[in-house]
Order: structure tokens, then C-alpha cells, then sequence
């Protein structure tokens, strides 16, 4: 019980590194703002943004009348399919190499003031066939498909349309490398998935457990270290979202509503986050032994103790390692015990009732 009020070291398995825990330190007080933001009123169709329905896109290209997902070319990419090679005649300390890709948008919904909590079961069912399409179809060819929502202004999001990216790349990235040779090595030595041991020990201690339901399970992770941090996980071993049955997406889109209700429920605001789908490589790799694989998804939220006071990783975290003060512990009992009916809703109710009593 000592990791509960003294500072300690926490190792990551996934990205073999290790986050400082410093529990005592939420005790310091906050000079920053705490006032809760006014909430956004966001038109259900705005004619001026290029995400909606049959409106004309920076590319002026017309969106066609979409009532469910609808995915495009991304109209200012990171990634294109033909860049030039830079050439191989290299310094060791001056070196490049060439990098290829796509970059699609995908909009989860017509409408714009809607986000996945608050979107029917059905309807985020869609978004997950979506994302196993993508994934088989780019994941054909490239050896990296990476699925990624940035949720909030806070987080860089743009446009409030509910959406999310897609990039295929010609190369394996940075952190799908590491998790990679991290699986790999745990597999190695104890001949089962890192992740599938994780989730099980997890399902057992039940301390770090946010939600669960039969196929899967969100955990703040042990090594968290975003203060809500969470780590969504299958409990069957599962190489790449498009081996999902269909049982298991219906579960996955019931689940991804309760942790994001959840969320918003935490400092009732529209909770802002980056998350993102990590599975085995595809490509070229489809043809290797990817068993030390386990498909999983991580979500990253900047909030820290208000809708208006967010973690920055900065200083010790930039140039040290990473810090948090909140114990991933008491992160998991605060997301565990709010409610799963949106805040939003209570409200609506309550003001209904109100209106009924006058």
C-alpha cells in the first residue's frame, strides 16, 4: 500500500520505459483557472463546414448527403503515395529514407453537435465496420494503418464534426515499433501475449478496472500516465481489428459509449481526448508470426483536476521521463463510480420535469 501515498517508479511493458508516480503532490494547491467553460452551442448542420453533408470541401469537391460514416481523401495530407526517394548515399548521423502513404477522414455522423456517447449502439457499430474495412483494404499494401481521434480544441481538433483520421504508411512508426519489439520480447520470455496476461490480471484485481463487459475490458493502465488515461482491451486474443466478430463489435461500440458517458460525466464537459487503435503491423507483415500481438486501444485526455485545468508534459516529462500525481488507482475508482447516464441527459430529464411541474 506504500505505491498509494509514496512516490515510486512504474514500469511500461509496452513501451519498455518508466513513469514517476508522485501521489502526495495533488495535495499542492492550483493557482490556474478553475471555472467551468461555457458549453458550445454547435449547429446540427453548419453550411460553412466542410465535414457536413453536401457541403464543398477546401479541395472543391462536394460532400454527398452521407447518413452514417463517410470517409475521404484527406484535402491537406502528411502523407502522399509517390514522394520521391531521397536517396541512399547517407551520413550515419545524416540519414533519411523515403515515406510514403494516405491520409483519409472518416465522419462518424451527419450531424455536428452529436459525439459517440451519445450516438445509438447501431450507429458506432458502423464506425467499427468502418475502421475494419480501412484497415483490410489499406493494411493490403501498407505495413501501417493507424487510427487515430483527436477529441477537443484543447487537443488540436479543428472542427467539431465528429470524425476521425486515418494514415497508412509505408513504414512502421515510432511508437507501433516499440510496442512491437516489446510484445515480441515478453512473448519470447513467458509464450503468451503481454496483453492477454495484462487483461487477465487486471479482470482479477479489479482495482484499475473503468469498465468491463464480456469481451472487453478498459483499464487505467498501471504505467498510465495521462491522469485518465485508460487502455481498452479485448479479452480473447485478437490480432487486428478486422478479426473482430461481429458479437465483439457490437460489444466494443456498447462499451466505447460507457467509457465515453463516463468521461463526460468526470468534469461534465464534453471531455476531450487523443486515442488511437494499435494492432499487429499488416502489409508486408501479414505473412510473419504476429501471435505476440494483442489488438488494443489507447486514450489519452489532457484533463487534470477541472474541465479547465489540463496535465502539460513539460520540463521533468521532456527532458527527464514521464510524472503523474494522481495514482492511476484512484483515476480507475473516480471514472468507476460516475455514472453511465450522461449528465447531458439528467439534465434534459430534470429540465422536462421542471416544465411539467409549472
Amino acid at each position: 500500500a506504500a505505491t498509494a501515498i509514496h512516490q515510486h517508479l512504474r514500469y511500461n511493458p509496452l513501451r519498455d520505459s518508466w513513469v514517476l508516480v508522485s501521489a502526495h503532490r495533488m495535495k499542492r494547491p492550483w493557482a490556474g483557472q478553475v471555472e467551468k467553460p461555457p458549453e458550445e452551442h454547435i449547429p446540427r448542420f453548419d453550411p460553412r463546414n466542410p465535414l457536413c453533408p453536401g457541403n464543398t470541401r477546401a479541395n472543391g469537391e462536394i460532400n454527398p448527403n452521407y447518413d452514417s460514416t463517410f470517409v475521404f481523401e484527406n484535402d491537406f495530407p502528411a502523407l502522399q503515395p509517390d514522394a520521391p526517394d531521397p536517396g541512399s548515399d547517407q551520413h550515419p548521423l545524416f540519414q533519411s529514407k523515403a515515406a510514403r502513404g494516405v491520409c483519409k477522414v472518416m465522419c462518424f455522423h451527419p450531424w455536428s453537435d452529436i459525439t459517440l456517447p451519445f450516438m445509438k449502439t447501431p450507429e458506432v457499430v458502423k464506425v467499427i465496420d468502418k475502421w475494419a474495412e480501412l484497415v483490410e483494404d489499406l493494411g493490403s499494401t501498407y505495413p501501417w494503418v493507424q487510427i487515430f481521434e483527436n477529441k477537443g480544441a484543447v487537443m488540436g481538433c479543428s472542427n467539431p464534426h465528429p470524425h476521425c483520421q486515418v494514415w497508412a504508411s509505408s513504414f512502421l512508426p515510432n511508437e507501433p515499433a516499440l510496442s512491437d519489439r516489446c510484445q515480441r520480447d515478453y512473448h519470447q520470455k513467458h509464450g503468451e501475449p503481454l496483453l492477454l496476461q495484462y487483461a487477465k490480471q487486471e479482470a482479477e484485481k479489479k482495482e484499475r478496472v473503468v469498465v468491463q463487459s464480456s469481451h472487453w475490458l478498459a483499464v487505467v493502465p498501471y504505467w498510465a500516465t495521462w491522469p485518465y488515461q485508460t487502455l481498452l482491451l479485448p479479452r480473447r486474443h485478437v490480432l487486428r481489428i478486422n478479426d473482430l466478430t461481429a458479437e465483439e463489435r457490437e460489444d466494443l461500440a456498447a462499451i466505447m459509449k460507457r467509457l465515453l458517458t463516463k468521461y463526460d460525466n468526470l468534469f461534465e464537459v464534453s471531455f476531450p481526448y487523443s486515442m488511437g487503435w494499435h494492432g499487429a503491423p499488416t502489409g508486408p507483415h501479414l505473412k510473419e508470426d504476429n501471435s505476440h500481438w494483442q489488438l488494443h486501444a489507447h486514450y489519452y485526455p489532457p484533463l487534470l483536476r477541472s474541465a479547465t485545468v489540463k496535465k502539460f508534459m513539460v520540463g521533468y516529462e521532456m527532458l527527464a521521463q514521464e510524472q503523474r500525481d494522481l495514482t492511476p488507482e484512484q483515476a480507475a475508482e473516480k471514472l468507476r463510480n460516475l455514472p453511465e447516464e450522461h449528465y447531458k441527459s439528467r439534465e434534459e430529464q430534470e429540465g422536462a420535469g421542471k416544465e411539467r411541474m409549472k
